[in-house]
């Protein structure tokens, strides 16, 4: 036999207790057949064997996330302007004037999620005048978290909103003394106000949401991810919305496995949703790429905690426990996977009580379930979770709400909020995840960074070192780990002969760099199944061709997913092609004497008192 791939000269982090070390792997027909060192799998090299030289680089089994909305943001990746990894609002706000002046009519600038207030040096948002200032006449929206949403005045006419527009329930639109609205949408705490004013916006053409679908998969292969758990999102049904997806799945253009739960977006309809959807799919079915993985992580619309940390815990309402009992007993009969959102202690001792009740008649034996988010899991609860052999699945939402959870609860309820430790004493299976995109970013290694260091992204230590993970732990809850959510045990998650050829080489080493420099970590190459995905760097010349993002005004034209502070990272705007993110002046600055304020270094000691608190001022008004 001889090998289609080897890799040498690699620091193996492999994951296996058996084998926790090595420096040479090969792989044959999108499996791993060899691990060890060189003299391992040269004996496997042939007359087409592609052979890589790692350079010493940290090699590790190919990043999983358990809990992303990946098939919904692939249809408007390429529409958003990203402000992840943002350092200062000054620099959001000349992106976001560059892609107004970019953006043809009738489209939209949008700015959805994936940063929070507190990471930019200002630790502020931008206010409504100086959007409209921005922007005059193209529409903007800025979701922050899920607590609000910012719309521009162009905006507002977009949508429709006016004196006469009513408030939904649990959703506020801020309006001035004489009714008129401002332009701020506040959940309190339901965040639908900000899924249906989303919705009215500009979709793309079905063949840019194939290629922007494409691209999103490409840019977390730049971050080492090669397996994502899809959690369905709300406005997003299937199988209506799901078409480009399968579509790329049965071309066989899929960079990233992907097990998809289905969300009912139905309120009301819920258990017709599931009624349907478990008679058109068989459990589990589909293909180790493509496959079926259950229901959630919306369940019941009155099981739905929103976890807006600015506004008081919402209580569920009476009638929850039946509407779920009658969802969770057709999944557990037709022997459905589920997931379920819930945030705080109390909705999960409410959903508990139900699991319980339908397990003594008809029992779980075994279904994968789990609870998504569980910042406020108590230990009584963690121990009733693992007494019916469910799971928890984390994400790093604290990472950019923690500052809010401690204006409201405290320093001293932020110390395991979740407790991740806690939760792995118990013997429950964990797993992480993003979350991404409308609330956390989708790169990774903030997850990671945040689970080793316990800050958030705009420095706040939350966790005390008792309740922190080592590295390697870390990273077991982001590989080998969430196999479990995914129903892949033993079939990757680990450099181990016999499973997939999911692996990635890291810029750096993540066990090695600082704790400050875990968060700027990427892929240099990323494989999934044995095919480079992703290559820069020593590997430029192994990567498959990128399309140029779709329409030709798309942020990614112009601005990076996740801005890293070394922009070799770059995927969609490559080192020595940097956008000059310009003041937005028509002609040159008379009061600093630049054109662009970010192509020039300040000629003054301090950049701060010569550009401003907010950069040149001249890129507003």
């Amino acid at each position: 036999m001889s090998a289609d791939l080897i890799v040498t000269n690699a620091r193996i982090t492999t994951l296996n207790p058996a084998q926790p070390q090595a420096s040479a792997l090969a792989v044959k027909d999108g499996q791993l057949v060899a691990v060890g060192d060189e003299a391992d799998v040269v004996a496997l090299i042939g007359a087409t064997t592609r052979r890589i030289d790692a350079q010493g680089k940290r090699l590790i089994p190919g990043l999983i996330d358990s809990h992303i909305h990946l098939i919904r943001g692939g249809l408007s990746f390429n529409q958003e302007l990203r402000w992840d990894g943002i350092r200062t609002l000054a620099d959001a706000m000349a992106m976001l004037k560059v892609q107004v002046d970019a953006t043809p009519a009738p489209q939209w600038v949008r700015v959805i999620g994936g940063f929070t207030e507190q990471q930019f040096d200002e630790k502020r948002l931008p206010t409504l005048d100086e959007l409209n200032a921005v922007a005059p006449d193209t529409p903007v929206f800025i979701l922050h978290l899920y607590d609000r949403a910012l719309l521009n005045a162009a905006a507002l006419r977009a949508v429709g909103y006016d004196k006469d527009t009513p408030n939904p329930p649990g959703g506020q639109i801020q309006r001035r003394a004489d009714g008129t609205p401002t332009g701020l949408l506040l959940a309190q705490p339901n965040a639908w106000i900000l899924y249906a004013t989303l919705a009215k916006a500009p979709k793309l053409d079905p063949e840019d949401q194939v290629n922007s679908t494409r691209l999103y998969m490409r840019e977390l292969n730049r971050l080492g991810v090669t397996s994502i758990c899809d959690a369905g999102g709300g406005f997003h049904n299937y199988p209506d919305d799901y078409k480009v997806i399968e579509q790329l799945a049965a071309d066989n253009e899929l960079t990233l496995r992907i097990a998809y739960n289905l969300f009912t977006p139905h309120n009301g309809g819920e258990k017709a949703d599931f009624e349907r959807w478990t008679e058109m799919l068989p459990a589990l079915s589909g293909t180790s790429t493509y496959r079926h993985n259950g229901a959630g992580e919306m369940l019941v619309f009155s099981a739905a905690d929103f976890e807006d940390f600015r506004q008081p815990r919402p209580e569920l309402p009476p009638e929850m426990e039946d509407d779920l009992e009658d969802v969770v007993r057709l999944l557990v009969e037709k022997r459905w996977p589920f997931r379920l959102h819930a945030t705080y202690d109390e909705s999960i001792g409410r959903a508990l009580d139900v699991f319980e009740k339908v397990n003594r008649d008809t029992p779980f034996a075994g279904l994968h379930w789990w609870f998504d988010h569980a910042e406020t899991i108590s230990q009584p609860n963690i121990e009733r979770v693992a007494r019916l052999q469910g799971g928890i699945a984390v994400q790093h939402r604290m990472a950019y709400q923690g500052e809010y959870f401690v204006e409201r609860y405290g320093a001293r309820a932020a110390e395991a909020t979740p407790p991740v430790k806690a939760m792995l004493e118990a013997g429950v299976p964990v797993g992480a995840g993003t979350d991404a995109t409308r609330v956390s970013s989708h790169n990774p290694w903030v997850c990671l960074s945040w689970l080793v260091t316990g800050k958030t992204v705009g420095g706040l230590q939350l966790t005390p070192e008792r309740n922190l993970l080592d590295r390697h732990t870390a990273l077991r809850l982001w590989t080998q780990a969430n196999t479990w959510f995914s129903h892949d045990e033993g079939r990757k998650g680990q450099i181990a002969v016999g499973q997939y050829a999911d692996f990635a080489v890291l810029s750096a080493d993540y066990f090695g760099v600082s704790e400050s420099d875990i968060s700027d970590l990427y892929s240099e190459l990323t494989v999934m199944g044995g095919k480079v995905v992703h290559g820069v760097g020593p590997f430029d010349d192994l990567a498959p061709p990128l399309p140029p993002a779709s329409p030709d005004w798309s942020p990614l034209r112009r601005f990076e997913a996740y801005k890293h502070r070394n922009p070799a990272a770059g995927l969609f705007t490559r080192a020595g092609e940097r956008t000059a993110m310009g003041c937005g002046c028509a002609s040159a600055c008379g009061v600093h004497a630049h054109a662009h304020v970010w192509d020039r270094q300040a000629p003054a000691a301090d950049a701060r008192s010569f550009w401003g608190a907010l950069g040149c001022s001249c890129w507003a008004f």
